[in-house]
């Protein structure tokens, strides 16, 4: 809770926090020497000793709309540059009128064992048009050139994820040169500072750079124009690219100014030319001409200029300091300490690598700290929502078109959002999902024939809701379900009525697409998704096989089914959720009560011939043997279907499924294991995936990998890990330590939000909690499991609690107020 001012602290505790807030200190105001020094915060800063060589590396700063990369050169500095609105095309359907009329035909053959034949026809009849979606693009760049050939010595680049600030050190002949950068939410600017420790050593040209899709652009329409301006300003004006028929309707401005302290500057065409300044200070400035997801219609020029205009008369300092307000009131709510080693100190590169070998506990912590800062920078209310590489994409075709996927991979991005204390960062989620809506009314109507709204496994700016890429993915009818569970957990974690009445008419509408779609098992007993998939994986049983489809034009299998086992965990958690809600709000009893009905009738959770937990209806087998999506292990994480206290009959068939799948995969994989074995109390195997990760599938910059490309969700997932290892909420009890590792013995987590509308600060020692404060938001009744005898006091003296045989303890609470938990 961070409310230091508050709390009587013993000397001891305070001499701590003084020196701890000195070596703070001193990495805020001269990095380099507290690297040197080892006065730093090894949960919070990120550092290296040589410039970057592929963009994957470069470190990345944002304020929610504009993100870029660093990459710290000596050479030339280069600053890849991202708005979020910056999509390919403009507003666009993807709706197939008619397109239901095919899906009777679909089920029939789904049940008649001829998959290949209904994969065929989905593709068909109930795909989107076009098939693809619009591409998340680069905005270009600044490109700073120093000189070619320069010998740089103590060279350091660093993130310092408590103040939000990248920057980089070095020496050439003497002089130290410093760079400062950050991306400011209050100016709506990119600030950057040089400096050099002696006067008029800095001269350098620039030039802002814009980027073209030469291959998918429909013949090269998105150009632009590089142009300078007023003497020490650069301009780049273009378009979006058109693509897939869809024309581009964005437009883009961007600015950048330099203000030079001694020296002089000139302006020739589209460079700018510093000479023998002492300082400069650079503001980048960025916008397009979008309103919303039907709305194009600003002046994205206009834009431009007011964010710059915006930061004329303020200088680096003024705009530093009101940044680090902003960004502090959210990441500063949290900390984590989980100790420290003499690996700590080491360079970030070196420590993933020492890791393996010798313990690092805080090294996780700068994980959880960097899957916070992502979000923070990334997702602000009023931007649009952190995709599959947030806002650091600095390619015109990047991998998967760096959309939203909703399979599994958007959702992880907010796994963590409300345990981290950043709950108001999931605003963009969520007005995601109610735009939704939109285009999902027309897709349930025109594609299932069906009421309510639907969406499936991918999204854009633009909000389009049809089964898109191919059947192999697009079957997946449960993505717009799966995204209105976070509004749940919302409610869950804020216990906000208000915000529960907002959410209520979008969960209600995806509950009536599937109290429409769900059919009947041959059964008779079972209500069931048809069509359906297992993302992304093919099943091996009759009438699967590879084959060529004429939709993606390769050699490729089927995942079509009905009734897989993720369709079903997820509709079991909706359904619970809405019934809830209804109950809360006093709202559609009776329909609640249908709802409820259906839900007893989706299909139970079984197990399969081979002793593991089935991933479809029918027992088939998998063809690919270490599969990297879990998607049957919704239900235990982040679902709330499948636990190891509530359905212990199942574990032994989860584990099962673990460890035949083994510990490698993808990034995101391998973070969406830590928390898959946290979950089953196992934190020894979550740390061992967690240095997995480092090792085989995390960029040097702390990005996660997909497949060779990198994306932002297997950051976020491993906040998500660490969080479910170190405090866990979602089984009417707060359970502390549930998978604490032995490495990570003695910690200290400040500020973590748990379910019921609380924030803990809890200490243990020898894996053993010591004290816990909990405030209460909301006065709820607290059930917390703290596996030691304890005693509670709320201003000094004690209260009374009731003990239940699992051995937690409950005690009323008043909202506002914080409670001391101290062990016996």
């Amino acid at each position: 809770m961070r409310n230091f001012q508050k709390r009587t602290k013993t000397l001891v505790v305070c001499a701590i926090t003084v020196l701890f807030s000195q070596a703070v200190s001193a990495q805020g105001t001269d990095i380099p020497t507290s690297i040197d020094k080892k006065e730093f915060n090894p949960a919070t800063l990120m550092w290296y000793t040589t410039p970057v060589e592929k963009w994957e590396d470069a470190l990345p700063i944002g304020n929610g709309r504009l993100g870029a990369l660093i990459w710290g050169g000596v050479d030339e500095e280069v600053i890849n540059l991202n708005e979020d609105t910056y999509y390919s095309g403009g507003p666009y359907s993807t709706v197939k009128e008619g397109g239901y009329k095919a899906l009777p035909e679909i089920q029939k053959l789904l049940f008649a064992g001829e998959p290949i034949k209904a994969h065929k026809m989905f593709s068909r009849n109930i795909l989107g048009y076009p098939v693809e979606q619009m591409k998340y693009q680069s905005m270009g760049g600044l490109h700073i050139f120093y000189g070619e050939d320069l010998k740089a010595t103590n060279y350091k680049r660093w993130l310092d994820l408590s103040r939000g600030i990248t920057g980089s050190n070095y020496e050439i002949d003497g002089v130290t040169y410093t760079r400062e950068i950050l991306s400011s939410h209050v100016d709506q600017t990119i600030a950057i500072r040089l400096t050099a420790s002696k006067p008029g050593m800095i001269s350098f040209e620039a030039e802002l750079q814009g980027t073209r899709n030469g291959s998918h652009s429909n013949y090269g329409t998105d150009y632009f124009r590089m142009d300078g301006e007023n003497e020490n300003e650069l301009v780049l004006r273009g378009r979006s690219a058109d693509y897939l028929g869809i024309e581009s309707k964005l437009l883009y401005e961007e600015r950048a100014r330099f203000a030079n302290e001694g020296g002089k500057v000139s302006l020739d065409d589209s460079r700018i030319k510093i000479e023998n300044a002492d300082a400069v200070t650079i503001y980048i400035v960025a916008a397009t001409n979008f309103v919303n997801y039907k709305d194009v219609s600003a002046d994205q020029a206009q834009r431009a200029k007011d964010y710059m205009n915006g930061v004329k008369g303020k200088s680096f300092d003024d705009v530093k300091s009101a940044a680090l307000k902003d960004y502090q009131s959210f990441f500063n709510r949290v900390d984590l300490s989980l100790g420290n080693s003499e690996s700590s100190y080491l360079p970030t590169n070196e420590r993933m690598a020492s890791i393996q070998t010798k313990p690092d506990p805080s090294m996780a912590a700068l994980s959880y700290q960097f899957g916070r800062y992502l979000l923070i920078s990334s997702s602000r209310p009023g931007t649009q929502p952190a995709n599959l590489q947030g806002i650091w994409n600095p390619e015109v075709n990047p991998a998967w078109d760096s959309k939203y996927t909703t399979n599994i991979n958007t959702e992880m991005n907010y796994w963590a959002t409300e345990s981290s204390n950043l709950s108001e960062l999931h605003e963009p989620l969520f007005k995601m999902i109610e735009e939704l809506t939109d285009e999902g009314t027309k897709v349930a109507k025109e594609h299932y024939g069906a009421k309510g709204w639907v969406f499936h496994q991918n999204t854009d700016l633009w909000r389009v809701a049809a089964p898109m890429d191919g059947s192999q993915w697009g079957t997946f009818t449960v993505g717009g379900a799966w995204l209105t569970t976070h509004m749940w957990e919302r409610y869950l974690f804020s216990q906000d009525e208000e915000f529960l009445k907002r959410a209520y008419p979008t969960m209600k509408g995806c509950v009536d697409f599937f109290m429409d779609f769900l059919i009947e098992h041959p059964n008779g007993k079972w209500l069931v998704t048809s069509p359906s998939n297992s993302p992304e994986n093919p099943p091996a049983g009759p009438g699967y096989k590879y084959f060529f489809d004429e939709v993606i034009a390769w050699e490729y299998f089927t995942t079509i089914v009905y009734g897989s086992t993720i369709d079903m965990q997820i509709l079991k958690d909706l359904f619970k959720y809405y019934v809830e809600a209804s109950d809360i709000l006093g709202l559609d009893k009776e329909y609640a009560k249908k709802v409820n009905a259906a839900r007893d009738r989706l299909v139970p959770s079984m197990v399969g011939k081979d002793g593991t937990l089935q991933e479809w209806t029918e027992d088939y087998a998998q063809m690919e043997k270490n599969h990297r999506h879990y998607s049957h292990m919704y239900g235990l994480y982040p679902g709330n279907v499948l636990s190891a206290k509530r359905t212990p009959e199942l574990v032994d068939p989860i584990k099962k499924v673990m460890d035949l799948r083994g510990d490698e995969s993808t990034g995101w994989s391998r973070a969406w294991k830590m928390s898959i074995w946290a979950r089953l109390y196992d934190g020894e195997r979550s740390l061992r995936i967690y240095k997995g990760y480092l090792k085989d599938v995390c960029t040097e910059s702390f990005f996660a990998i997909c497949t060779g490309s990198m994306q932002v969700d297997g950051s976020h997932g491993v906040t998500a890990g660490v969080t479910e290892m170190l405090v866990q909420s979602h089984e009417g009890v707060i359970d502390l330590l549930p998978a604490v590792p032995n490495e990570w013995g003695t910690g200290q987590f400040d500020g973590v939000c748990v379910r019921g509308g609380f924030e803990l600060d809890i200490k243990w020692k020898d894996s053993k909690i010591t004290s816990v404060e909990v405030l209460s938001k909301a006065g709820s009744a607290c059930v917390i499991n703290t596996k030691g005898k304890t005693k509670v006091t709320l201003d000094g003296k004690e209260i009374k609690t009731k003990s239940n045989k699992d051995g937690s303890i409950e005690f009323e609470t008043i909202k506002g107020k914080t409670y001391q938990i101290t062990a016996l």
